[in-house]
């Protein structure tokens, strides 16, 4: 072909350049306009390929749709990295700092670096499946950075975007999830009681350390009171004495989780508040080794305590389910059990459901045990 010269074929043609380089390309009309779109350079295209994607533009063209347009629209068309960045800043900013910290965590290790140079247009549901995939190893992590760009093209459909109803992650199959539920049985209890008692008295034994070492009493404290409470971690170590209303025997926490939120204090956790000293130029409850700044971690403190209470595989976060678990077994209904934990959805609570049988079960065995010495006393 001579440099410039074209060749058509049903509206799918091919040019050669002053170069020498042949460039596919199809004409087709939109009204009363002609159009010219370049499919694009032999090579990275071959004549069989450039065919079926001229086809494929020219069926586009039938049911109205320019090509042309599109391409210019996509081009023009921000990115996913432009819409999460947008999306941390009006949208993430008005969520809590733990949020904000989980949802950047997301976007700048996962999301970005598979689709943040797509066309938010673009992106599809195979891209999402695709990155949810590739995040199995940590089902529960790929889950929930599947619900966060969910939220994202929610959004991104309300800013005009995307057009409505077209949220990518929309059928993207989750992976299944264990729920884990560890609850502290009364000997657990029990020991766990000794080990904080021994803890307080003097050094203990630390697997990694050659010697017995002293634990903080803070970390202590904090400890007791999430046992008390059934707190959050966070809402215990934030804690500043202007929420503590002793009178009343509450913790009114302005900012939890759920919003404002009130903790009632039964007397053992009305005693441990008591036993500790208020720190000069310290606002908060459980000061830490800053100056003015509260307890920052306790997975430590609380490791060498659970290990010297036989009790390894517990979380500092099962004390809060251990809480509502006794709960459950004394006989409370679900609703109360759910109140003192600062539930606002009921089937938060719906997990203790099965241990809230537990003093039927207990009525049931007495009531068998005695039927059944009745009978054989006849």
């Amino acid at each position: 072909m001579k440099p410039g010269a074209f060749v058509w074929d049903r509206g799918f043609g091919v040019k050669a350049t002053e170069t020498g380089t042949k460039v596919y390309m199809v004409s087709y009309r939109i009204g009363r306009r002609k159009r010219r779109y370049t499919i694009g350079r032999h090579g990275p295209w071959t004549p069989d390929s450039a065919r079926k994607e001229a086809h494929r533009l020219l069926g586009l063209v039938h049911t109205g749709l320019d090509p042309m347009e599109r391409k210019t629209a996509t081009r023009e068309a921000p990115t996913v990295r432009e819409l999460a960045e947008r999306f941390i800043t009006e949208h993430v900013a008005k969520r809590k700092i733990t949020t904000q910290r989980t949802y950047r965590g997301y976007i700048e290790k996962a999301v970005l670096p598979a689709i943040g140079g797509r066309a938010v247009i673009d992106v599809t549901r195979a891209d999402i499946a695709k990155l949810h995939h590739r995040l199995r190893g940590t089902p529960a992590h790929a889950n929930r950075v599947v619900l966060m760009l969910s939220k994202m093209f929610n959004i991104a459909e309300r800013w005009g975007l995307r057009p409505d109803g077209s949220n990518p992650c929309r059928l993207v199959e989750k992976y299944r999830e264990v729920v884990r539920q560890r609850y502290l049985s009364a000997d657990e209890f029990r020991r766990l009681g000794e080990a904080l008692v021994a803890a307080e008295r003097g050094p203990v034994p630390v697997k990694s350390a050659p010697k017995p070492v002293p634990l903080s009493p803070t970390a202590l404290a904090a400890i007791k009171l999430l046992i008390f409470t059934g707190a959050r971690r966070g809402e215990i170590l934030s804690l500043k004495w202007e929420h503590v209303d002793v009178e009343r025997g509450e913790l009114r926490l302005p900012d939890s989780k759920t919003g404002f939120k009130v903790i009632h204090l039964n007397a053992p956790a009305l005693a441990v508040l008591a036993s500790l000293p208020h720190v000069e130029e310290n606002l908060f409850v459980l000061p830490g080794l800053r100056v003015g700044q509260h307890l920052v971690n306790v997975t430590k403190v609380w490791h060498a305590v659970r290990a010297l209470a036989d009790v390894k595989d517990v979380r500092l976060h099962d004390l809060r389910h251990s809480h509502a678990s006794v709960g459950a077994g004394a006989g409370l209904s679900l609703p109360i059990i759910g109140a003192l934990l600062g539930h606002t959805q009921a089937q938060t609570t719906q997990r203790y459901a099965h241990l809230a049988a537990d003093p039927l079960k207990q009525a049931a065995e007495l009531v068998g045990a005695r039927i059944a010495e009745a009978m054989k006393t006849a």
